[in-house]
C-alpha cells in the first residue's frame, strides 16, 4: 500500500535562467511541504531523466543539488511514461518496506536551454538506427503514419482530432500556470501550420520549461489521503517498424493488468488523466482505455463528456497539448493535477467528484504503458 502525500508543480513556458537541476528542485520544495514534511525525511529519490542535462547519474546529482542523502536513489527512463513508471516504482518501494518516503521527480528547461535542431536530434533517437533514423523522420512523422493508419481503420477525421487540441486548450484557460492561454477553435487548428501530416501544429504539444514532483509515503502525513489502488505496465515495442496491430497495443493490456491488481472498473472511474502528446495520441488512449469505443472518443469531445463538468472530466489543467510538455515533468502535470482533483484543491477547476482517477502514461511511439488508478480515502 501507498499514498501519494504531496504534490509540487511549476508553471510550464519559459523559465529563463534556470537550469533543469532548479526546476526539478522547485517542483520538489513544493512537493514536500505539501506532504507536510522536511527535507530530512526523504529517504528515497527517484529521478527522471533530462536530455538537456543527460548525466549517467541524475538521480544523485540531483539529490546533492537538493541537499539530500537518500538510501535509494535510481534515475528511470522510459519515454513519456517515465513519471507514472517512477510513481508505480516508488509505490512498490515504499509498500515492501525499502523506503518510507519517496520523492518522485522530473523536469527540464528544454524550452530555454537546447537548440531546436539539439532537440530534434535527441527526440530522433527514439527511431530504430537503421531501419527509420536514416530516413529522416521526427517523432511527430512516426505519430502521422500511426494517424493516418487509424483514422484509415476507423473513420476519424482531422476535424475529428482538432476537437481534442481544443478541448485541452479551453481547460488550460483555467490555469494560471499553464502555458497557452488563448482560445482556440477547430477551425484554428485546421489551418495551423502542417508538421507531420495529418497532424499540424496545433495537433502537437508543445516544448516547454517546467519541473513536477510528488511524494510516495508508506502512510498517510495529513488529513488528506490520496491511495494508490493498482497500477500495471507493458512494453509492447520500442521502435514503429516492430510494433503488433492498432487493437493490440501496449495500453489495452496495461489497462487490463492494473484493473485486475486494483479491483477497480471503468464504470467506476470518475476522473482521467492521460497522456495527450499529440491529438491521435489522446484519441487512441482514451479507446484503448475504454473511455470510449473505437472511433468514437471525438463525438463525446463534441458532447461534453470529457468536460469539466462533464461525465468523465479529463486533464482539467490542459494536458501536454496546452499545459505545456517539458519532458518527464509533462506527464507528472497530470498526476499533480489529478491529486489536486481528488482532494478538492483545483480552486476554479475543480469537479464534481475525483474519487477514483484514471491516470495512463505513454512513452515513446505507443511503446511502453503505465496505467494506474488511484483512490480517495478521505
Amino acid at each position: 500500500m501507498s499514498f501519494v502525500t504531496g504534490v509540487g508543480l511549476t508553471s510550464y513556458g519559459k523559465h529563463e535562467g534556470l537550469s533543469s537541476l532548479d526546476l526539478m528542485s522547485k517542483a520538489a520544495e513544493l512537493a514536500i511541504a505539501d506532504a507536510g514534511l522536511k527535507r530530512a525525511d526523504i529517504d528515497g529519490v527517484l529521478c527522471g531523466y533530462s536530455t538537456v542535462s543527460p548525466h549517467i547519474m541524475l538521480a544523485t546529482v540531483f539529490a546533492e543539488h537538493f541537499g539530500i542523502r537518500p538510501a535509494y536513489a535510481h534515475a528511470v527512463q522510459v519515454g513519456g511514461a517515465t513519471g507514472l513508471a517512477m510513481t508505480m516504482l516508488a509505490h512498490h518501494l515504499v509498500d515492501a518496506g525499502v523506503a518510507k518516503h519517496v520523492l518522485v521527480v522530473g523536469g527540464e528547461n528544454r524550452l530555454t536551454g537546447q537548440s531546436r535542431d539539439a532537440s530534434i536530434q535527441a527526440l530522433a533517437q527514439v527511431g530504430h538506427p537503421d531501419y527509420e533514423v536514416t530516413l529522416g523522420p521526427t517523432i511527430p512523422a512516426y505519430y502521422g503514419l500511426v494517424a493516418t493508419r487509424y483514422m484509415h481503420e476507423y473513420g476519424l477525421t482531422q476535424q475529428d482530432l482538432a476537437e481534442f487540441a481544443v478541448l485541452m486548450r479551453k481547460h488550460a484557460l483555467t490555469h494560471p500556470g499553464a502555458q497557452f492561454h488563448d482560445p482556440i477553435t477547430v477551425a484554428d487548428v485546421m489551418a495551423s501550420k502542417p508538421v507531420a501530416m495529418p497532424l499540424k501544429l496545433l495537433d502537437c504539444c508543445p516544448v516547454s520549461d517546467g519541473g513536477a514532483a510528488c511524494v510516495i509515503s508508506r502512510e498517510p502525513t495529513g488529513e488528506r489521503q490520496v491511495r494508490v489502488r493498482g497500477c500495471a505496465q507493458a512494453h509492447t515495442h520500442q521502435h514503429i517498424t516492430a510494433a503488433p496491430a492498432l487493437s493490440k497495443l501496449g495500453a489495452e493490456i496495461s489497462i487490463a493488468k492494473a484493473k485486475q491488481a486494483s479491483g477497480i472498473a471503468i464504470s467506476d472511474v470518475r476522473y482521467a488523466a492521460v497522456y495527450d502528446s499529440f491529438t491521435i495520441t489522446l484519441a487512441m488512449l482514451l479507446e484503448d482505455l475504454g473511455l470510449a469505443g473505437r472511433g468514437e472518443a471525438a463525438a463525446r469531445v463534441r458532447a461534453g463528456y470529457f468536460n469539466q463538468d462533464g461525465e468523465m472530466p479529463l486533464n482539467t489543467h490542459g494536458g501536454l497539448l496546452s499545459y505545456g510538455h517539458c519532458g518527464v515533468g509533462g506527464a507528472m502535470a497530470h498526476l499533480v493535477e489529478a491529486h489536486l482533483q481528488m482532494t478538492g484543491r483545483a480552486e476554479n477547476r475543480q469537479v464534481r467528484d475525483a474519487s477514483v482517477a484514471l491516470l495512463h502514461g505513454d512513452g515513446g511511439v505507443l511503446s511502453s504503458h503505465v496505467s494506474m488508478f488511484l483512490e480517495r480515502v478521505r
